[in-house]
């Protein structure tokens, strides 16, 4: 388990599935600069930011070649990176192909599953949170193909301005892929990270489990001292989480 510690007036901020490149660049870039802002504003008093994946639409790394853009968000994240606030990324399924070039480039450390963190004595369960749970079966198939090497390794022959757009079609035309279908809420029993966050409580203790991938803002409690929270997108709802050492609030942030 990761310990975190935030000191006295500082605190620790989440975010998730900002989809950058969606549904392109233009439309994406105004998303982009609100996001940037964001950043620039709780880099004043974070202790820790975590990053929920889905950061972009659609995100491969080549050995030498990484997707043109989001160069605002990019700077911005190493220069908060190299102030020595860390950021902790979890690759989301829009953003599973991430190799290394995070670390490097931004130093910034980068979780392909879901983490435990104690932070202040609370503890924390943080993921992306897809293709977990008892549902979401056919995007765990789909996700055992992208996840497979071989699939990666012919995925890489492509050319990257042919693999790179094509990626980008399924990614919003897909339905498993996009998440279309899963951006109302489906009713507390039918919500499988809900389902999931209670089953994890019968083997250990949690405070909070904080996701994204739903694009829903969402707080539910799962036990007598657990919650649930969903830190939502920042396409529609432009919301966030915020831990100040006592709670957490998934709050809208407003320009």
């Amino acid at each position: 388990m990761i310990q975190l510690h935030v000191p006295k007036g500082k605190k620790v901020y989440f975010a998730s599935d900002n989809h950058l490149g969606a549904p392109n660049r233009e439309k994406s870039k105004a998303r982009e600069r609100r996001f940037v802002s964001w950043l620039e504003e709780v880099e004043e008093d974070a202790a820790a930011i975590f990053l929920l994946g889905d950061l972009f639409d659609f995100w491969f790394e080549y050995r030498t070649v990484v997707p043109k853009g989001f160069v605002r968000t990019l700077g911005t994240l190493a220069r908060i990176s190299d102030s020595g606030i860390p950021v902790y990324f979890f690759a989301g399924n829009h953003d599973l192909w991430m190799n290394g070039y995070f670390e490097e480039e931004l130093g910034i450390q980068v979780f392909h599953k879901p983490q435990q963190f104690e932070i202040e004595g609370k503890r924390f369960f943080i993921g992306h949170g897809d293709g977990l749970g008892p549902h979401d079966k056919g995007y765990k198939r789909m996700k055992k193909v992208f996840t497979n090497p071989v699939a990666r390794w012919i995925f890489r022959w492509l050319h990257p301005d042919w693999g790179v757009r094509l990626a980008q079609y399924f990614s919003v035309k897909n339905k498993l892929i996009s998440g279309e279908e899963d951006k109302e809420f489906l009713g507390e029993e039918n919500e499988w990270l809900v389902q999931y966050a209670k089953r994890k409580l019968e083997d250990d203790h949690f405070d909070f489990f904080i996701f994204g991938h739903r694009h829903l803002p969402l707080e539910i409690k799962v036990g007598e001292n657990s919650t649930y929270y969903n830190l939502g997108d920042w396409i529609s709802h432009f919301t966030y989480g915020v831990y100040d050492g006592q709670g957490v609030e998934v709050l809208a942030y407003k320009v």
